[in-house]
């Protein structure tokens, strides 16, 4: 199963670490296409490799385009993370999104409200891998 994980880069690198935590769980379901969301200087491994926001654009959507499901941490707001999960619908590929509703920012009613993504709260990682797995399962 070929899993997009969607998480903020440019938007706030605050989850960083809880993006690495989710993309090892999803990784024992399956290849996470976007493994590189959890690395903490992602953007400078971006501009040593050369890479233009075009390059950048053209692989998420390739990758989009191959995936089975997209996972995507949305507490912290991005217009990036927004536009992956609009695509994904639009692909009709399933989309889980997980929100700690203690963050500092409202889920978007775009999000919530959409009946094609499936929103999950959490608090604790720990506490979305079964909702993970499951999500997995239905979907793969």
């Amino acid at each position: 199963m070929d899993v997009f994980f969607s998480g903020s880069i440019r938007g706030g690198r605050s989850d960083v670490d809880r993006y690495a935590d989710l993309i090892a769980i999803l990784e024992g379901h399956g290849d996470v296409l976007t493994e590189h969301v959890g690395v903490e200087d992602v953007e400078a491994k971006e501009q040593a490799d050369g890479l233009t926001d075009g390059d950048i654009h053209d692989q998420d959507v390739a990758w989009l385009r191959q995936a089975d499901v997209v996972v995507a941490e949305v507490t912290t707001p991005s217009l990036g993370v927004g536009y992956e999960i609009g695509r994904a619908v639009e692909l009709d590929t399933p989309v889980c999104c997980l929100y700690r509703p203690e963050g500092d920012h409202e889920l978007s009613a775009m999000i919530r409200g959409n009946d094609a993504v499936t929103v999950e709260e959490y608090r604790e990682v720990a506490a979305v891998e079964s909702v993970l797995a499951s999500f997995l399962e239905t979907h793969g």
